[in-house]
């Protein structure tokens, strides 16, 4: 069964008088195990696409399946309790409490979902937080941790209902080359191991690192295909990592010439 599918979606939106049309006969599905990035240019429809995948927002027309549930009939109540328990967010700002621990930040969606009570909230968090590998950062804050770190304790959040599906909206935006590799891999891992996953981005060189690519122009879908050439980030990150030390190595030779 299909986890996503989306069926003659539009959104029009009405701008000092005028009709604005944000999306028009999106038709696509995601089938368990896919890892999708969706592309465009600036205003081809992305944010719009994103905020409707995500439940954020509703289409002016068309159907929108999520995990079998008709969402557009929805009522605010029961569209709120779709998001929190089939979708996990990843946001480029990371959007953790400053003040809170990885596995406290980690443990919210639970509160909301009715998943369990107290120490199973804890466990399961504790659990989410080691499979992403920051097992020995539990109780540190935000601050406390790199913008790499912080995103893999965002990554943990969002996996924590073991939702649909996870929707990450610029996930490396704020992000070096060296951590950007790092989340890529996460996500490869994540998804090998058959959690479905929806990327938002503006970077081919990202987009090269999912199997599949949804590319918008104004409003409509100008291509959807496979990703002929797969980048595995691990290995570019070991091919980074070995390049930049014997950079460092000519130079400290150099210096010492």
């Amino acid at each position: 069964m299909a986890v996503i599918e989306l069926r003659d979606v539009r959104r029009e939106y009405r701008l000092e008088g005028i009709t604005v049309r944000a999306l028009w006969g999106i038709n696509f599905s995601v089938e368990t195990g896919e890892f999708i990035s969706i592309m465009g240019p600036s205003g081809s429809g992305k944010s719009t696409l994103m905020n409707i995948l995500g439940c954020l927002d509703k289409p002016s027309g068309g159907t929108y399946a999520l995990d079998g549930i008709e969402t557009s009939c929805s009522g605010s109540d029961a569209f709120a309790l779709i998001r929190n328990k089939k979708i996990g967010f990843v946001f480029q700002a990371f959007n953790l409490l400053p003040r809170t621990q990885a596995v406290e930040n980690v443990e919210l969606p639970l509160f909301y979902s009715g998943k369990g009570r107290g120490r199973n909230h804890r466990d399961r968090a504790e659990a989410v937080l080691r499979e992403v590998g920051l097992g020995d950062r539990l109780t540190h804050l935000p601050s406390q941790l790199s913008g790499g770190q912080q995103q893999r304790v965002a990554i943990a959040r969002a996996m924590v209902n073991d939702p649909a599906f996870i929707l990450a909206d610029e996930p490396t935006g704020n992000l070096d080359t060296e951590m950007t590799l790092e989340i890529m891999g996460l996500f490869q891992a994540l998804n090998n191991r058959g959690k479905t996953v929806i990327m938002v981005t503006h970077e081919p060189e990202l987009a090269a690192y999912t199997k599949r690519i949804i590319t918008l122009r104004d409003g409509e879908i100008l291509r959807d295909q496979p990703v002929a050439e797969r980048r595995i980030a691990p290995e570019d990150l070991a091919q980074w990592r070995l390049d930049h030390a014997q950079l460092a190595e000519a130079r400290s030779e150099g210096g010492g010439a």
